[in-house]
């Protein structure tokens, strides 16, 4: 049975997994009868944002994995235990974690730098030829994992857009029910929450961005 690895970088919108992203992405791996794990890096989030007033909340802490655990309901492992090669596939999640956790892209724009598990698992996972997806933010790692010229997409936002020129990525706008495909490279994205105004706008460019991953796993 394919086996998807699903990495998420915590829990809420402005410094974790983008919930529903990620929930949508799980619903579609499972319609289709896939095996999935979620797996986080074990590590302090940048910063803790109260969602209710969009604020940081200072002097608070939160773990990474630990808040990604709500989102798997606690079936999930640290990304340092998860073999690449057990896996036929990896998709990404947005939601400002991906820029903040798995990146400092948050910080740093186009100079940021990609937490090296991060990148040696999909790395490791592109290398041998299987598809990696990701979702709204999270293609902003795309050029500095899989090397200059991958094609992807984050919507229209042109600021993000030339932040990703200058990483030597080649950013293409789509639509929010669509995707973009780097055919040689196997990897799949879609613009989701940068564009999506409802979750079931989002959930077209996921449910699309699931079949073709899967489809490149197969």
């Amino acid at each position: 049975m394919t086996k998807v690895a699903v990495i998420l970088s915590g829990c809420g919108v402005f410094d974790g997994a983008e919930i529903y992203e990620s929930t949508l992405t799980l619903l579609a791996l499972d319609q289709a009868d896939v095996h999935y794990q979620c797996m986080a890096p074990n590590i302090e989030q940048m910063h803790v944002i109260n969602h209710l007033s969009s604020q940081p909340m200072e002097g608070e802490s939160r773990n990474v994995l630990v808040e990604a655990a709500r989102v798997a309901r606690g079936d999930i492992i640290d990304i340092v235990d998860a073999n690449p090669a057990d896996y036929d596939a990896a998709i990404v999640p947005g939601g400002f974690g991906v820029a903040k956790n798995l990146s400092d892209f948050a910080v740093k724009g186009s100079e940021m730098t990609i937490h090296p598990q991060i990148k040696n698992f999909l790395q490791a996972v592109n290398e041998a030829g299987k598809p990696v997806g990701l979702i709204c933010i999270a293609p902003v790692i795309c050029a500095g994992i899989f090397g200059a010229g991958t094609r992807c997409t984050i919507g229209t936002d042109e600021s993000t857009s030339e932040a990703i020129k200058a990483m030597g990525g080649e950013p293409v706008n789509c639509a929010v029910d669509d995707i973009v495909v780097d055919e040689g490279r196997k990897i799949v994205t879609t613009p989701a929450y940068m564009l999506a105004e409802r979750i079931r706008d989002a959930a077209q460019g996921i449910n699309k961005l699931v079949a073709k991953v899967l489809q490149l796993a197969a």
